[in-house]
């Protein structure tokens, strides 16, 4: 049996790698839009974003599969090896279709001529991603080795961004490294992988085993696309571009709490998957019980600072031109609480582990048609906020849906008390908050006041209560500290 890695340093690896995918983007973005100007940074975004629609057919839902399939046959090499290739297999005849297609479309839309060069450019990150297969690495549990990759190519491109990129016609460098962060760590799993399994194209893909599930996800992901993205289409079609960057500023905040939140399920989906194959419902309840107990101790506080921050927040990120951004915001967080227990506990953590991706992706499905509904009805009306209401709707929608439809052997009698800790802190943080705004600080100051206090009353407060999660991630610390020490 291969080494159980430990879930708490992959959770602390997953997250650090998580935020690095942020930070550095919001580093060298303000910098790159400066010297490019906006006419070529809507070139690279336009292509990249036309390139997405042909990486979404090449990748179907085949990573997520991949992981899942992968993580339960991990102890048997030879059995690693023939399933890995078989999805390896399909992976690559999709990504062949989906070049293909590319190719037929820059002949027939004579328009994109003006993007030719950068869509090649664009369009390797395909290729990579498919060659790659990282997914081997996620189901193997060796989260270290992906962040360590990752964070070593996104300070590579940093650097390169400054040297390379000093004038408006340097838009095709900023391309070439875009692709070279996101996407080239990719070729190194090329050599790496072969210490798991040995990878190989097949002819013997089992199309008929693995196809139907992988185009369920596809189409879960397909659903969560559309009502990710209707609510910015169905707001430029009714409100105009005002509104559609309050709101888009609004969703981009909330993205990067989602994004931390939610790297944690990329984590545990391969441990998760391994229990539910070997059919031990002790491990897993009492996993989902501490999967849940760090999801709403990492998100609560988030969403209670983001919500009584929301004001400052978005006048830190978008400039007080964006002040109508606030609520939506506040509306957006308030209905990520949904989101955590819904589409990415009861969705990643037990539809997808337990192949019941048919639930999740009739969940997705109808959430997006009543996305699409309410918005057409409310979004007239209500513009930016009303599209961040229809949103928390539809993540209701999946969690109701989920939660009817879950396997009854997973017990969710713990979620009160899994809960009760975090909130205590979360209220704790509005009350501070709206304390501090009493004293009219100006607004560096009452910022950091914010945020500093809020990050000690939160800590504090889950130690005196004796959260397990805050304990366990404290110890964990304290023990590098300690081998660190011994080692000098």
């Amino acid at each position: 049996m291969q080494e159980q890695k430990s879930l708490k340093v992959n959770s602390i690896l997953n997250i650090l790698k998580t935020i690095s995918a942020i930070v550095f983007p919001l580093i060298t973005f303000p910098y790159v839009s400066r010297v490019l100007q906006p006419e070529n940074i809507g070139k690279v975004n336009f292509s990249g974003t036309y390139v997405g629609y042909f990486s979404l057919i090449a990748s179907l839902g085949i990573a997520t599969y991949a992981v899942r399939e992968c993580a339960a046959v991990r102890d048997d090499r030879k059995n690693l090896s023939s399933v890995a290739s078989e999805i390896f297999s399909i992976n690559v005849c999709t990504t062949a279709l989906a070049y293909i297609l590319l190719a037929v479309s820059l002949v027939l839309f004579r328009r994109l001529d003006n993007y030719r060069t950068l869509i090649y450019i664009q369009s390797t990150t395909i290729l990579f991603a498919t060659w790659g297969a990282d997914w081997i690495n996620s189901a193997m549990e060796d989260f270290k080795y992906i962040t360590i990759r990752s964070i070593l190519f996104q300070c590579v491109s940093l650097i390169l961004t400054f040297v390379l990129i000093k004038s408006p016609d340097d838009y095709l460098n900023y391309a070439i490294i875009s692709v070279f962060s996101s996407s080239g760590a990719n070729l190194s799993n090329v050599f790496y992988r072969r210490k798991y399994c040995n990878l190989r194209v097949t002819i013997n893909m089992q199309v008929q085993k693995h196809f139907k599930p992988i185009l369920l996800l596809f189409v879960m992901i397909l659903a969560q696309t559309i009502f990710n993205s209707a609510d910015i289409t169905m707001l430029g079609l009714f409100c105009g571009d005002t509104e559609v960057g309050i709101y888009s500023t609004a969703y981009r905040i909330k993205s990067i709490i989602v994004q931390v939140v939610s790297s944690l399920a990329v984590v545990m989906m391969p441990r998760m998957s391994y229990y539910f194959a070997e059919n031990d419902w002790d491990k897993i309840n009492d996993m989902l019980k501490k999967v849940l107990s760090v999801m709403v101790t990492i998100g609560f506080p988030c969403i209670a600072g983001c919500v009584s921050l929301s004001d400052d927040i978005v006048r830190l990120v978008g400039g007080i031109e964006y002040a109508d951004a606030s609520m939506p915001l506040k509306i957006l967080m308030l209905s990520f609480i949904i989101d955590i227990f819904g589409g990415n506990f009861l969705g990643n953590m037990i539809c997808l582990p337990t192949k019941q991706e048919k639930v999740f992706m009739e969940a997705c499905c109808v959430a997006a048609g009543v996305n699409v509904i309410l918005n057409y009805l409310l979004i007239p009306v209500g513009g930016a906020s009303a599209a961040a209401f229809t949103s928390g709707v539809a993540a209701l929608v999946i969690f109701i849906w989920l939660l009817l439809k879950k396997d009854k052997r997973v017990r969710l009698d713990y979620i009160l008390d899994v809960i009760k800790m975090p909130m205590v802190g979360a209220v704790a943080i509005v009350l501070f908050c709206s304390a501090i705004k009493v004293f009219k600080f100006g607004f560096w100051m009452s910022l950091v006041m914010k945020i500093g206090g809020s990050v000690v009353l939160y800590g504090s407060l889950q130690l005196g209560v004796r959260n397990p999660v805050v304990w366990d991630m404290l110890d964990l610390i304290l023990k590098k500290i300690g081998r660190k020490g011994e080692s000098r």
